[in-house]
Parts: C-alpha cells; structure tokens; sequence
C-alpha cells in the first residue's frame, strides 16, 4: 500500500551556533501535493528546505520520505532534486545537454536519454530552444529548463527555493502559471520556498506560514487569509487593519463585546474563545468594510459601525483605495469596481462617511511578539 504523505517531517530542530533557525518543527505533505513553505528573511525555511535535500542535517528530528527515513542520507541518495533562484544551468552545454545531463552521469543509454529529453522539452515548451545555450534564452526559458533537468531524473519530491525571485514581475506571474500546469502534467510533490505570498496564495494546495524557527499557521489558502490564527498571520498574508481592546464580555459561545482603545464597542466573532478581560488585536481585511454616506438601519450594521473623515483616494482601475480616519485610526478600506457608475457621487477628501463590518468578518487575535511589531500595519500604497 502506497504511503499517503510523501514527505514527513517529525520535530525537527537545527541550530546554528546559539540561533535557532528550525525549532520543532512538525509536517506531513501528502502526496502529489504543491506545498510552500511561506514567511520573510531568516524563519528558517530555506533552512528546512535544505535539510530535506541534505544539505544540512537537524540536530534533532526525523525527516521520512514515502514512510522511509532519509534524516541522514547525503543528497546523491535521495529521491529529491532542487532548483534554485540561479538557475544553476552549464552556460557552455545546450539547453537539451543541460535537460539530459543527469541522466547521462547516470549511465542512461542513448535512445532512453534521447526519449526523456524530448518529453521534457516537449512538457516545458522548449523544443524551437533545444540546441540554444543558456546566455541566448531569457530568464523563464531558463527556469523551465532548470525544472526539466530536474524532473527527468524522476524525483519523488521536487523542492524549489525561491525559484522566480530573479525573475521580473510579468515574467514571474507568466511563470507561475506554468509552474503550475507543469506540477498538474507530472503529479509528483512540489514543496516551494517563498517569501511572496501571492506566489503561495496562487499556487498551493497547503502553505505552512513560518516564524522564528516555527510554523505559525498550517492550512488551505483560502483559510489561512479568511481566519489567522494569530496576529503575525494576519499581517503577512495579505492586508488587515489591527484595532487594539479588550473582551469585555462573552455574548454566546461563538461572539463576543470587545471594547477598542480609542473607538468604541465591536461585537466581535470569537472562534478561538478569548476570555473576557484578555487585551487582543482585531484583524479586519480592508475589503470587509462598507462604506455609505448615510447610517445603515440594518441592526446587524450598526453592530460595528463608526462615522470617519476620508484622508487618502486612490483609484487603481480594478478598485479604490481609501484610508479613513475613524477614532484614533487610520483605517484601510478597499471599494472593488464590480460597476463603476460615472454618475456615481465620488468620494472625496475631507467627505465624512459611515463606515462599517459584519461580526464575521472580523477576528479576534492574541497580542504579538514586540518582533513582529512593524509587519502590524497596512502600507498606505500599493505594493
């Protein structure tokens, strides 16, 4: 019987010196999954990545691939193959020797070789490229073919490690698109190191969000951005407006009445059972706010409703962005053009507005690290 996780990582730690870059880490990653290890500059998962491929090897912890143990097996041994940002092609072979060279050390014999090489070019795209060296293609030709040259040794897991940071950022969303088709036509795991999370957002199936040696936050895309688990995730991933308080009450299992320093009182839904008397942060996404010249008379809107005075409009084609100034905040709020009326009033600087959100839009997080402290803000432009 086929083992279900591919790839399984059981408390594993590395230290370097006194820093702890992996710190009891635990995950399993199903089969054929595309899994992205997500977090900024030195949370270790370049680090972890790099002690599945054998680079380097944890202080503690197992790591078993397709149920057996690899912790300690050298790279050359292992059913894993890596890609990095530079590529790492041989500028002086073509792009099919390069595809080909794995298979060749191996000893492969020549109509085999000549057969998987043309399959690869073929699933990236680059048979009008294949006799082209590395300095004549562009930089996603050459990260097709380093995933080719990868693939065709047949790997069972595939680790790529910031593979389209180099790349810029039309080539890289092209590329993300490929990447995925490609991961669909081979069906083997892909476990992807990145610090961009729309790269994660777009292409995994599970993102494991990390910090400071740890995984913060395990699960789908689409529950990760809509309910983080704490205050780190909920900034990293995405935007969010953090309103600072206290629980004052506990209204049934499911929400409760929080007081906001500087605002005011907010029902608030309170899936991870904060007592009352706990300080917290409430996370709302800039696109959970309604905004409306008069006062809303649905009685659920009036839950979490507050009058501003708008201070910033940007229109960016798709959508408008405001910062309104509401108590003592500076609140975030993005207006998607699903109709955009010419008729419409505008909003206009200096324009007071109501503006409010549903209880279930908003969630209630445990107050955080003083070293997470300036990822706490949503940027007042785009990035």
């Amino acid at each position: 019987m086929a083992n279900e996780f591919s790839l399984e990582i059981k408390n594993v730690t590395k230290h370097f010196g006194t820093f702890t870059a992996v710190d009891d880490v635990t995950v399993s990653i199903r089969q054929g999954e595309f899994f992205s290890l997500l977090g900024p500059s030195g949370c270790g998962k370049t680090t972890l990545l790099r002690m599945i491929a054998g680079f380097e090897v944890p202080d503690q912890g197992r790591i078993l691939l397709n149920g057996e143990e690899i912790t300690h097996l050298p790279p050359n041994r292992r059913k894993v193959n890596t890609i990095f940002q530079n590529y790492a092609l041989f500028p002086h072979l073509t792009v099919r020797e390069n595809i080909g060279y794995g298979l060749k050390v191996a000893g492969t014999d020549r109509t085999t070789l000549r057969s998987e090489v043309e399959r690869m070019l073929d699933l990236i795209q680059m048979e009008d490229h294949a006799d082209k060296k590395p300095a004549q293609i562009s930089g996603g030709q050459k990260q097709r073919v380093a995933i080719a040259r990868a693939l065709i040794n047949k790997p069972q897991v595939l680790l790529l490690d910031e593979p389209l940071a180099a790349l810029d950022l039309k080539l890289r969303q092209r590329m993300l698109i490929e990447l995925d088709n490609i991961h669909d036509e081979v069906g083997i795991t892909f476990v992807y190191v990145t610090h961009d999370q729309g790269e994660a957002m777009s292409l995994s199936d599970t993102i494991a969000v990390m910090n400071h040696g740890k995984i913060e936050q395990l699960g789908k895309p689409g529950e990760i951005y809509e309910a983080p688990r704490s205050s780190f995730v909920a900034a990293f991933i995405g935007d969010t407006n953090f309103f600072e308080g206290n629980v004052i009450s506990v209204i049934d299992p499911e929400y409760s009445r929080m007081k906001i320093d500087g605002l005011g009182e907010v029902t608030v839904f309170n899936d991870k059972h904060i007592q009352q008397g706990s300080p917290v942060h409430l996370s709302v996404r800039p696109e959970k706010f309604q905004l409306g010249r008069d006062r809303p008379e649905d009685p659920a809107a009036r839950l979490n409703c507050f009058e501003g005075v708008v201070e910033d409009v940007v229109y960016l084609g798709s959508h408008t962005r405001y910062w309104i100034k509401v108590g003592e905040y500076r609140v975030a709020v993005m207006k998607q053009h699903a109709r955009f009326l010419l008729d419409e009033k505008p909003v206009r600087w200096k324009d007071r507005l109501w503006l409010w959100w549903h209880a279930d839009d908003g969630f209630m997080l445990e107050q955080y690290h003083e070293a997470d402290e300036e990822l706490l803000s949503v940027p007042d432009t785009e990035s």
